[in-house]
């Protein structure tokens, strides 16, 4: 028996029931000498008529009269419902108590799957679909997309399915405030992508009826159960151009359409539906000597020639399943029959022995599709995209624009034509539907607070990265050595640098450098010239040839922080600086010691007097340096200076210089040797007034405080610079506290020497001269 609830578009199910039963009676291979017979019955939308129907059938008394039936040999065997979840589940509550399978052409619902022993759904679980309406999103970029389904549990299921895929891959649903009708939500919607998910029977599908001119401009997403073809409001086509439908894959049976073509009320006059589409559609009419004779009607009139939106002649899923229904119904009695069941049971309605064979049939259609009643054992079946053509208006065409494979390996399950997709009017290209603008190379999403994910800023990537795809959540850091190009969509490699010669920091430093140690040398031979003058003399010459040789080194081992760092270089830099710079400075100080002893030993007999003829003081100069060379050997001993590279200095530089190992001991031999020049400071600051002639305290004084002045705000300077700067400030300080002792203690000298030199005497021989007169 076949129950369903006719109109003129389901009428297919009637025709395809029909054909159904005839191809199988004809097989001589199934069911020999056996013909297979129906009853059909209309299912109505409401549940007490629906029940009064079934009960109806079961008396076949022409009333529903519960536990009576008035027919003994023509039971039926099986029950084949739908169209819908709502109206099987309703009709089962029935057949359950006695015992009838019911099969269902309908879509898949998980309601009657639950404790139901006799119901077997023909279509598959629609989760394939889902998961292709996703992968469909996915190929357009359609990250903003309305979705519309029925409140029931085949749509709550399909909500769930589609909503766990869309997060997975970042598929936003446009959220809206529930009070309003939803049909409004989707007008003022700024997502140009809806899915719709239901069937036409449903509240949603009259309430799109009603209010379907509202909504246009819209990329609709549906199955093949949502008939948004309309046979009556012509206006409502454009609004559905271009719909892209999904339906479960399945050919087409061969001769159906055939069939189809040759079915007219002649062949079939028991079947007063079939009278109606004539009448309706072909403009007949009922003779009057005979009522049940049409008269006037076209010639070769047949359902081909009706309307799209009336009567379509492919095959649709419906009909298919209902195809498959009915076999599976013949093989099991035919198994049956193989097995030397006695067949009388089960006609006589036995429909728990029918069901005991029901449940394991497995066989192949005519086209070669498996039919298998167990769902636990389908596989997920391909679904093919059929988009809506009705521009010009009227057209009603539906095309296959694609396909969805569930088994195929991932990446290669949606195929579509791309060229062969009609659009709604509104749009020229390939709509977009998302809730913000991609986010291009240099940028990254910043989402909105409140909103959906699919909803973002897109913010600039922070220095120092970059990001060279779409959409990215975190921008990637460029490494040590590269730096981001200005539209920080790439790193470039860094150019390395350093305190070249070549550069004009560089040559000036250098320039300077050779020039104060030319000058020194110089100084040197004027002091070896003269040596024997009263003012070299009194300055005691060991200690002056000394601090300027001293000098000289000093300015030339600033060279060591020019040019490319090497190992050799990096060691050398910090040692000869302090090793040096001790000698001098050691030296300035036995020179200040000398200038007091000098002072003090006047008078005869004094002990101070032996400490400078034995030369004392000099021997300040190699305990003081010895200690410097000690600490020097610890910090090299422990840890040493390095090639190293600063990639932060400069943002598109790499610059290579010299580590110094540890900081802490480069700080202790600075600050001993600015121990040493306090020291010198000191006593020269005592001596500064000591009576003498040649007394040079003074420019002693003076130079340690140039000396210390410079290296004290060498410190902070040196701290707060970077890169090729940091190098320069202390070559610079190198030179600049050089040149100060050089200028401060010798210029005076070289004044008197070279411009100067009557005054190069000492002033009791001066004195002498004149007593003695020409």
């Amino acid at each position: 028996m076949l129950s369903c609830r006719l109109q003129p578009k389901s009428y297919q199910y009637l025709l395809t029931f029909i054909f159904a039963i005839e191809e199988v009676n004809r097989n001589p291979h199934l069911l020999p000498n056996v013909s297979l017979g129906f009853d059909l019955y209309n299912a109505i939308h409401s549940e007490w008529k629906t029940l009064e129907s079934t009960l109806t059938w079961l008396s076949a008394v022409g009333k529903a009269i519960p536990n009576y039936t008035c027919v003994r040999k023509s039971k039926s065997v099986a029950v084949i419902t739908g169209n819908t979840g709502a109206i099987s589940a309703q009709i089962g509550t029935l057949l359950e108590l006695y015992k009838f399978p019911q099969l269902t052409y309908g879509p898949f619902d998980q309601i009657l799957g639950e404790n139901r022993q006799f119901t077997y759904q023909m279509a598959p679980r629609e989760s394939s679909m889902g998961l292709g309406m996703v992968s469909l999103m996915l190929h357009f970029h359609w990250t903003w997309v309305g979705l519309v389904i029925s409140e029931d549990t085949r749509g709550i299921q399909f909500l769930c399915d589609i909503r766990d895929e869309m997060n997975k891959n970042e598929v936003c649903v446009r959220n809206a405030p529930s009070d309003w009708h939803y049909h409004f939500r989707i007008l003022e919607s700024t997502a140009n992508v809806v899915v719709i998910y239901g069937d036409t029977d449903s509240l949603m599908g009259l309430s799109f009826s009603k209010y379907g001119l509202l909504v246009t401009w819209k990329v609709w997403i549906t199955t093949s159960q949502w008939d948004f073809i309309p046979s009556e409001m012509e206006l409502m086509m454009d609004t559905f151009h271009g719909t892209l439908s999904f339906s479960h894959s399945h050919d087409e049976i061969p001769g159906f359409k055939h069939f189809l073509k040759t079915v007219n009320p002649s062949k079939y006059p028991e079947d007063f539906y079939l009278t109606k589409f004539w009448l309706i559609y072909f403009f007949c009419s009922i003779s009057k000597s005979d009522c049940e004779m049409l008269q006037g009607c076209p010639t070769n009139a047949s359902l081909e020639d009706l309307p799209v939106h009336v009567f379509d002649m492919s095959m649709s899923e419906g009909s298919y399943h209902i195809y498959n229904a009915v076999y599976a119904v013949a093989h099991t009695l035919h198994e049956m029959l193989l097995q030397r069941v006695e067949v009388q049971p089960v006609w006589n309605g036995d429909g728990l022995m029918l069901n005991s064979f029901l449940k394991n049939i497995k066989f192949d259609n005519s086209v070669g599709d498996e039919v298998n009643l167990d769902q636990e054992q389908v596989s997920r079946k391909d679904c093919d995209i059929l988009n809506y053509w009705n521009f010009p208006q009227g057209l009603h065409l539906q095309v296959k624009v694609g396909k969805f494979s569930p088994r195929a390996p991932h990446g290669h399950r949606l195929s579509i034509s791309e060229e062969m997709i009609e659009w709604n009017v509104e749009f020229k290209e390939i709509p977009r539907s998302v809730c913000s603008e991609s986010c291009g190379p240099g940028f990254r999403k910043t989402h909105q607070e409140g909103q959906a994910a699919c909803c973002f800023d897109c913010t600039p990537c922070p220095e120092n990265d970059i990001s060279n795809e779409t959409d990215v959540e975190q921008c990637v850091h460029c490494l040590d050595d590269q730096y981001p190009n200005p539209a920080r969509d790439r790193c470039l490699p860094k150019v390395v640098v350093f305190l070249a010669y070549e550069d004009p920091l560089g040559a000036a430093l250098a320039g300077l450098a050779l020039g104060f140690s030319v000058l020194t040398a110089l100084v040197l031979g004027v002091f070896v010239k003269h040596r024997n003058t009263p003012l070299v003399k009194a300055n005691n010459r060991n200690l002056s040839y000394t601090l300027l040789a001293s000098l000289c080194l000093c300015f030339l081992c600033s060279l060591l922080f020019l040019g490319h760092p090497n190992t050799a270089t990096c060691i050398l830099q910090q040692t000869m600086f302090a090793i040096v710079f001790t000698v001098a400075v050691s030296t300035i100080l036995a020179k200040t010691i000398t200038v007091v002893l000098a002072f003090k030993a006047t008078a005869p007999g004094k002990r101070m007097r032996q400490w400078l003829v034995s030369g004392a003081p000099n021997s300040v100069i190699p305990i003081c340096s010895l200690l410097q060379v000690m600490l020097c050997g610890i910090w090299l001993g422990m840890c040493p200076a390095f090639i190293d590279t600063d990639t932060h200095a400069e943002p598109q530089r790499l610059l290579v210089l010299c580590n110094k190992g540890s900081a802490t001991l480069f700080y202790l031999v600075l600050g001993y040797l600015g121990s040493l020049a306090l020291g010198s400071f000191s006593v020269a600051f005592l001596a500064r007034s000591l009576p003498d002639t040649f007394n040079e305290a003074k420019y002693l004084t003076f130079s340690m405080l140039v000396f210390c002045s410079v290296w004290v705000t060498f410190i902070p300077v040196y701290n707060g610079t970077k890169g090729k700067v940091m190098v320069a400030v202390e070559v610079f300080s190198i030179l600049a506290s050089s040149a100060g002792l050089l200028g401060c203690i010798f210029a005076p000298k070289c004044y008197i020497l070279l411009v100067w030199p009557n005054r190069n005497v000492l002033q009791g021989t001066k004195e002498k001269a004149r007593s003695r007169g020409p």
